[in-house]
């Protein structure tokens, strides 16, 4: 009997640039953007620290036009995916390894603003960020890709 085994990455972070969608010479949608994650500790003496990891999402076929649709800059989102690791030879002939999550489902949360208002008999409202969710769909990727046909 095989064993189990799970890839699972799930993050909730910024986007760091507007997605970039493309498309490979078949016409499979692919969109790349990235994220980025905070870690905030406390050290022993008191002192506030803080960590901010930078990730690389890569998404396919609808859910990658999905993507590109609803991200922008600086959007929070929650991220659902797998990690994988990819080889390619860079244009200076040296061979170099990359570590991306592959997307499988995400959400999308308000702009982070908050509304306050107030009147004249007491305390403020705040009216939270809207969240928009994704549909999630199952996605075939039944198309072999190669990785020289990857547009980034």
């Amino acid at each position: 009997m095989a064993s189990r085994s799970l890839n699972k990455v799930i993050l909730i972070g910024n986007l760091t640039r507007d997605p970039e969608l493309k498309y490979t010479p078949k016409g499979t949608a692919v969109c790349t953007f990235g994220v980025a994650t905070n870690r905030y500790w406390t050290t022993a003496d008191g002192q506030t620290k803080e960590e901010t990891q930078y990730h690389r999402i890569v998404a396919w076929q609808k859910l990658a036009e999905l993507c590109g649709k609803l991200l922008s800059k600086g959007r929070k989102v929650y991220l659902d995916g797998r990690l994988i690791y990819r080889s390619f030879t860079a244009k200076d002939g040296t061979q170099k390894t990359i570590a991306e999550i592959v997307l499988d489902d995400f959400i999308v949360f308000g702009d982070g603003k908050r509304t306050a208002t107030t009147d004249e008999k007491g305390p403020i409202e705040e009216t939270p960020p809207q969240v928009e969710e994704t549909k999630k769909e199952s996605v075939d990727v039944s198309e072999d890709v190669n990785p020289d046909d990857i547009p980034f």
